[in-house]
């Protein structure tokens, strides 16, 4: 999900022999997920960590690409797929140790941002210039499939527990799929800035995040929004909502804001991070894991 991200991440010093511990804590970091006992984070030149002791210590995977990479996602223990520059899809069998090259879209300016998958064949790629993708056969192909008609970024897709899908991207875009994405609805909203991202906090209730601060709630299903007022004015590219039930929302250098009550009101948090964070993951173990420009940091609890 790297979107209008890349104006305020450099991604120019990571040298790619660097070991895996190294790589966590020097490269730039753009996605993550925690599934089983794992986590699997993607970034600048192609490179991908994986963890199974809640991110103390990385293995660096086998990748047939330097292109930056902007997305992953596991729908279970061993199938994964990593997307990013260059219109590139990898896919993983193993649990994310070794990667092939699935698809090359035919312009290299095209950048995928986001990856989805309902199942270990039906998957969604969402992208720059508003492309969208899908496959129904596990990756083996991927068809076109426009969902909008501007050529806004879209930045995320996420899904909601009843399997409700939804979009998010630039100049106000939201939609929403209640048929696996077959089909797409523009969710309206009052705003019409760049959304990052929509975290589903329960089957009707969303939270929507973006540019100068924007946080916004539903409480059916995007019909209609509040704002959470809040007081910093910067992007928000990620927001987690841990095990606990508190939401932690993260994006430019220092500025993380956390939520106790489902997400209506938000307070300022400082863990001592100031550098930008791209996603926040809760490790198995519960550990807060914070990505982007100074790799993985151990972030204390809120």
């Amino acid at each position: 999900m790297l979107g209008l991200l890349a104006g305020w991440f450099s991604i120019a010093s990571c040298p790619a022999a660097d070991p895996a511990t190294d790589l966590a804590t020097r490269t730039l970091l753009l996605d993550a997920q925690a599934f089983g006992r794992t986590v699997v984070a993607v970034g600048a030149g192609g490179h991908i960590l994986r963890s199974t002791d809640g991110g103390n210590t990385w293995q660096l995977a086998r990748v047939p690409t330097i292109a930056t990479l902007t997305g992953v996602y596991f729908p279970d223990e061993l199938h994964g797929w990593a997307v990013g520059h260059d219109a590139v899809i990898l896919h993983s069998e193993d649990g994310g140790l070794r990667w092939t090259k699935q698809y090359q879209g035919p312009d290299l300016q095209v950048s995928f941002l986001d990856v989805c998958f309902l199942d270990a064949q039906t998957g969604f790629v969402a992208g720059a210039y508003g492309q969208f993708l899908a496959t129904s056969d596990g990756g083996r192909t991927w068809t076109q499939r426009p969902v909008i008609t501007e050529d806004f970024f879209l930045n995320r897709v996420s899904r909601g527990s009843d399997g409700t899908l939804y979009l998010a991207g630039e100049h106000g875009t939201l939609l929403r799929s209640r048929d696996r994405g077959a089909t797409w609805t523009p969710i309206r909203t009052p705003y019409d800035g760049s959304f990052y991202g929509i975290l589903p906090l329960g089957p009707k209730t969303l939270l929507a995040h973006g540019l100068r601060g924007s946080l916004y709630r539903s409480a059916d299903d995007g019909d209609t929004w509040q704002v959470v007022p809040q007081d910093q004015r910067v992007l928000f590219a990620t927001a987690v909502r841990l095990r606990s039930g508190i939401i932690v929302a993260a994006g430019q250098a220092r500025s993380f804001a956390v939520s106790r009550d489902d997400g209506r009101s938000f307070s300022s948090w400082a863990p001592g991070l100031t550098t930008p964070v791209a996603e926040l993951v809760e490790a198995p173990d519960g550990t807060l894991l914070a990505f982007g420009e100074q790799g993985i940091t151990h972030l204390p609890a809120p």
